[in-house]
């Protein structure tokens, strides 16, 4: 089975599946004003690339960077289906992201994820992404763990 990864809409069927499932996740974890995911819509303006990993043609993961201005991106929505787990697919999604920030000159990538999302920490965190402060809109919240990565 060969996983590909490329640029996609978000408003595709199966893709909104895995979205709504990681919506659904964080809200099983956090209060609606601890959950800063962007809605479909907002995951397909211009100012965001949108990726999919698939095997097979199914959809299997997701992963987005915002751009907020010429030289920072924020990375959202990485999630992989839960059967597809521990594959290394979230880490593909991210290396993926990363090369698309270069790719548009960012020099800075940031993120914020709760601080009980253990696998996505330690993801972010092998990745060399550090603690920062809050960044562009977000405010302190004690359920947020805030990291970047200059590129």
């Amino acid at each position: 089975m060969s996983l590909t990864i490329a640029v996609e809409s978000p408003l595709q069927e199966d893709v909104r599946a895995l979205v709504d499932a990681a919506h659904a996740y964080s809200g099983s974890l956090y209060p609606a004003e601890s959950n800063h995911f962007l809605g479909i819509e907002a995951l397909a303006r211009g100012d965001v690339v949108f990726l999919v990993a698939r095997i097979e043609g199914r959809a299997i993961g997701t992963g987005a960077l915002k751009r907020h201005d010429a030289r920072l991106g924020e990375i959202k929505q990485i999630w992989t289906a839960s059967d597809c787990r521990g594959a290394g697919v979230g880490k593909r999604l991210l290396a993926h992201l990363e090369a698309e920030g270069r790719k548009v000159g960012l020099t800075r990538l940031a993120l914020e994820t709760g601080t009980r999302n253990t696998e996505a920490l330690s993801l972010y965190r092998r990745s060399g992404f550090t603690d920062c402060p809050p960044f562009a809109s977000y405010g302190l919240d004690p359920l947020s763990v805030f990291l970047a990565k200059d590129l």
